[in-house]
């Protein structure tokens, strides 16, 4: 899948955060951001509740895609 340039903005703290962690797995900063984000889709999709209230909003997003055209 080709790569999707994305603009973040974090606060200080976190920013600050994020960048000790890259500087001690010595990676890019934009590497940790990733794989948190990896992180934390792969918990979200583990989650039942979660994955229920996504097949719902898929199944609602499906529902206005086939009304017809006005």
């Amino acid at each position: 899948m080709a790569a999707k340039v994305m603009s973040l903005r974090l606060p200080g703290d976190i920013a600050a955060e994020i960048a000790a962690v890259a500087r001690a797995d010595g990676i890019p900063v934009s590497q940790a951001i990733r794989e948190a984000i990896e992180s934390h889709i792969a918990a979200r999709s583990a989650d039942k509740a979660f994955r229920e209230r996504l097949q719902k909003r898929l199944a609602e997003d499906q529902k206005i895609l086939e009304r017809p055209a006005k």
